[in-house]
Parts: C-alpha cells; structure tokens; sequence
C-alpha cells in the first residue's frame, strides 16, 4: 500500500473512533453555463407575491431574540 494510501486509511479509522462519518455532496455546478440558464428559467417563473410571504415567514421564524428553551 502507498504511503498516500496509508494516511488516508489512518484519517478514517481516527475518524471512524471519533464516531465521525465522510458524507459526499454532489450539486449543481453553478460555474456551467447551462445550469446558470435552468436557474434563471425557474427564478423567472416564481411568483412574487408567494415568494415574500414565504421569506417573511423564515424571516419571523429566524427571528430568536428572546427566545428560551421551553421547561
């Protein structure tokens, strides 16, 4: 086994001990340039007056001042 190899399977076990686990993400490259015209299609097509109420509300909600946790 390489040395590479052998850090890396080290990482994971030192992780793996932590009860740590290596998730991967895969999302949308928004650098291509197709994907930059599918976003701006599905933003052309919301609806204003939805789309403010819905960040009015995450907007309330994220609002925490004063917040305690309940008893």
């Amino acid at each position: 086994m390489s040395a590479a190899a052998e850090r890396m399977k080290a990482m994971r076990e030192r992780r793996k001990a932590n009860h740590l686990r290596e998730v991967r993400i895969v999302a949308l490259d928004a650098r291509s340039p197709e994907v930059r015209r599918r976003i701006a299609k599905q933003v052309a097509a919301l609806n204003k007056d939805d789309e403010r109420e819905v960040l009015e509300w995450i907007e309330a909600a994220a609002d925490l001042r004063g917040w305690t946790w309940p008893e």
